[in-house]
């Protein structure tokens, strides 16, 4: 399967979207917290008892709940369609701090493109397994080579897990 290798440039472009992608998602698991929140209370009232038909609480808990279910195929929908599909990956802990990583190509191997929400523009790199700890900022040479110099159909892509 070939693989996108996304241009310094190409991944600077998408970044509106992305970023506008990620409050969407900030949004709904602020709302998953507070519903998460009344049903916590809930059972802390009732216990058990809060799912019986006669319980007066009943219904808000059953709300709250299908509001957690619901937002969180929201969520997963977002990341889906408008983030892993479009060939960007989320690093570990990347949902949890705006963590975006887009595959390129750099001297004949895969890396990636690393940016956190609130960075203007796509500024760091690294290797596959290095990790945000691994970042290295992107220089001149590597603008004009990532993405670019290396058709990704030869690069092995063996190494790659998402």
């Amino acid at each position: 399967m070939t693989r996108k290798a996304f241009t310094i440039e190409e991944a600077n472009a998408k970044l509106p979207q992305l970023d506008d992608a990620l409050q969407r998602i900030e949004v709904k698991k602020g709302a998953v917290r507070y519903h998460d929140q009344q049903l916590q209370i809930l059972d802390a009232l009732w216990g058990q008892a809060v799912t019986r038909s006669t319980n007066p609480d009943r219904d808000a808990f059953d709300q709250h709940r299908r509001r957690v279910n619901d937002l969180i195929i929201d969520i997963k929908r977002i990341v889906a369609e408008e983030i892993i599909a479009e060939g960007i990956r989320f690093p570990v802990g990347g949902l949890e701090h705006g963590l975006l990583d887009f595959p390129t190509t750099y001297q004949g191997r895969w890396v990636l493109l690393c940016w956190q929400r609130g960075e203007p523009q796509v500024a760091y790199w690294h290797e596959l397994h290095a990790g945000y700890a691994g970042r290295q900022e992107i220089t001149a040479e590597h603008v004009i080579a990532m993405g670019k110099e290396d058709d990704p159909a030869t690069v092995d892509d063996s190494a790659l897990d998402f």
